[in-house]
């Protein structure tokens, strides 16, 4: 997978792409990750890459010209052109483990100030993607999320490659809590269950643990036939 990054500040990205399971993932050539900076592709003074909306209202936005050449610049015929914006289409773990099974290309769009001007989607035929209903400073935390969420599901990025299945989500269920060594914590204790051995019983603790941890913290969540979540 490479994923293209447009932003203009690229140099966001270089710290936690060098670090961890991406560090490990793009040394073993996986996943490939380009950096493209928008203000060299501006022809204006000052390398000036927004203007005022049409319309009127508060800040800036980011204009057709520059962000169209610097699409064009790194996009394949067979690239995906997202966008990170909050009006997207939801990223859940389905969509990623979509785009990691059928992408072979992402071309990542970050959006800054109030905006990308609207026409820029449309020409490439992009698709809006929402990592949450709130508002970020700028679309980079938002693309650096559908990177790590979406290189997880890479054949080989993972060093164990049931942990993707056995995560929160992908059996259609949160995870069950999860304890380790030493067996007493201030008073507090590893439920008995999980020291007796019985992988009958643990299992079904998890799932009854799992279970009730979504109905208390999502009850917006609605298990479907087949396992996958889904929002009410």
């Amino acid at each position: 997978m490479r994923y293209e990054v447009l932003s203009l500040f690229p140099g966001y990205f270089e710290s936690p792409l060098a670090v961890s399971m991406l560090g490990r993932a793009q040394a073993k050539g996986l996943v490939e990750v380009g950096l493209v900076d928008i203000r060299d592709f501006s022809d204006r003074r000052h390398k000036q890459v927004d203007d005022r909306p049409y319309g009127g209202g508060p800040g800036m936005v980011l204009m057709a010209e520059p962000l169209l050449c610097a699409i064009r610049s790194v996009k394949r015929p067979s690239s995906l052109v997202i966008y990170l914006s909050p009006q997207g289409r939801p990223l859940n773990a389905e969509r990623c483990a979509q785009l990691a099974r059928d992408e072979a290309h992402l071309v990542l769009v970050c959006g800054h100030y109030e905006g990308i001007d609207e026409r820029v989607m449309e020409l490439e035929e992009g698709e809006k993607v929402s990592i949450g209903d709130y508002v970020l400073t700028s679309g980079a935390p938002a693309a650096m999320v559908l990177i790590d969420a979406v290189s997880r599901f890479i054949p080989g990025v993972l060093g164990n490659e049931e942990a993707v299945k056995q995560d929160s989500f992908e059996g259609g269920e949160f995870d069950a809590p999860v304890y380790t060594r030493p067996l007493v914590v201030e008073g507090m204790e590893v439920p008995p269950v999980l020291c007796q051995g019985n992988h009958a019983r643990i299992a079904d603790w998890r799932q009854k643990m799992a279970r009730r941890n979504r109905q208390r913290v999502r009850p917006d969540l609605e298990v479907k036939e087949g396992g996958r979540p889904r929002v009410e």
